[in-house]
């Protein structure tokens, strides 16, 4: 059984996770340097994010922009879940093919800092939705 039982929810989190981490002095400063835009694919339930590197500050979105990506990653909502509560380490996801990509793997490592941050936070917005 899939962790979000809805794209609603999922997306609810998200946007939070991503709110926080955005009003966090400095979280996003590696990102913004990396000036890249990186889809993620989500499915199990279906749900998209955008990380655009190239605006300033770091725009996190959740519908296309038509906008050509650096990199594109499709992956289960479970194994982003499972990272970002610290159970699956992201390069072992990519390299253990849970995460697709479309684009160079390696762009996807600059994604690191940027998920320490969400790291730290996704718990306690868990927490704030009654979640966990």
């Amino acid at each position: 059984m899939p962790f979000y039982r809805d794209s609603d929810t999922l997306y609810d989190v998200v946007a939070e996770l991503f709110n926080r981490v955005a009003a966090t002095p400095g979280a996003t400063d590696e990102f913004a340097r990396s000036g890249l835009l990186i889809y993620i694919h989500l499915h199990d339930p279906e749900a998209f994010i955008a990380l655009n590197g190239r605006t300033r500050p770091v725009r996190f979105s959740y519908r296309p922009d038509g906008l050509q990506p650096d990199l594109e990653l499709h992956l289960p909502a479970d194994v982003l879940h499972e990272v970002w509560l610290g159970k699956r380490r992201l390069r072992d996801a990519f390299f253990g093919g849970e995460i697709k990509t479309k684009g160079s793997v390696f762009k996807a490592m600059q994604l690191a800092p940027l998920f320490r941050q969400a790291e730290a936070l996704y718990p306690v917005v868990l927490r704030a939705k009654g979640l966990m």
